[in-house]
């Protein structure tokens, strides 16, 4: 497991396979990252499906509404109600979508982001500055790698849980 500097700032992600170790970018997102440290530590985030994962894309979750969304799948609620919080403002910056980084996910609106993010698998360069990045995989990325892919999977890996690294 990588070095945690800044455990505040840092997500502890449980998945079948091992830990997935996040650094979020509170400089970058202060929105985004605030957001997910309080839906983790709400324990919003345990047991919630990757509902759609593209191999050599990305792997999305995080509808906290709707965590057996294999069930209900609407491709068309990306990052819309999400959770009972409104919608996040959008926050790009120059952060590239490099292999790793933790993007939020939204609906066309570039405000609409909730609580739903990705996985990039790959360096997706075409997303640069029309999606926010408040995240970075720094230690368990293979484990990222084998999540099971669909739109939705038919037997979805889950995001055993989630915590902050602080209060671990």
């Amino acid at each position: 497991m990588a070095e945690i500097k800044d455990p505040e700032n840092t997500i502890i992600m449980t998945l079948k396979d091992g830990d997935v170790i996040i650094q979020l970018l509170p400089d970058v997102a202060p929105k985004h990252t605030e957001r997910m440290k309080e839906l983790a530590r709400a324990g919003a985030y345990d047991n919630v499906c990757f509902h759609r994962v593209i191999d050599g894309f990305m792997a999305q979750t995080g509808d906290v509404a709707n965590g057996n969304m294999e069930n209900n799948f609407n491709i068309g609620r990306a990052g819309t109600g999400a959770s009972d919080l409104p919608d996040l403002p959008a926050e790009f910056s120059k952060i590239p979508h490099a292999r790793g980084s933790l993007g939020a996910a939204r609906s066309q609106n570039p405000n609409s982001a909730n609580s739903q993010f990705f996985i990039n698998f790959k360096d997706n360069d075409f997303l640069n500055g029309q999606y926010t990045v408040y995240g970075q995989v720094i230690s368990g990325m293979e484990h990222v790698d084998a999540i099971t892919r669909g739109e939705p999977p038919v037997n979805p890996d889950r995001m055993i849980s989630v915590k902050v690294a602080a209060d671990v």
